[in-house]
């Protein structure tokens, strides 16, 4: 299987996103705000999750709320 976003197009490693829905981020006082372009994603070993950087931190986002741009 492979990641696919909120739209059904296939992520690929190095992809950038947008977020679709303004966002909470758990254990941390940032709220991603809708349209937040993640640049150069990286893949992770479950289907429905990728990882992406803000700043200096790592952070694991469901793919149901990211696009591909």
């Amino acid at each position: 299987m492979s990641a696919k976003d909120s739209n059904g197009n296939e992520l690929n490693e190095g992809d950038a996103v947008q977020v679709i829905k303004d966002l909470k981020v758990k254990g941390s006082s940032i709220t991603l705000k809708r349209g937040k372009v993640f640049k150069s994603i990286h893949l992770t070993e479950d289907d429905e999750e990728v990882e992406c950087r803000e700043g200096k931190t790592t952070i694991v986002l469901k793919t149901c709320f990211l696009k591909k741009v």
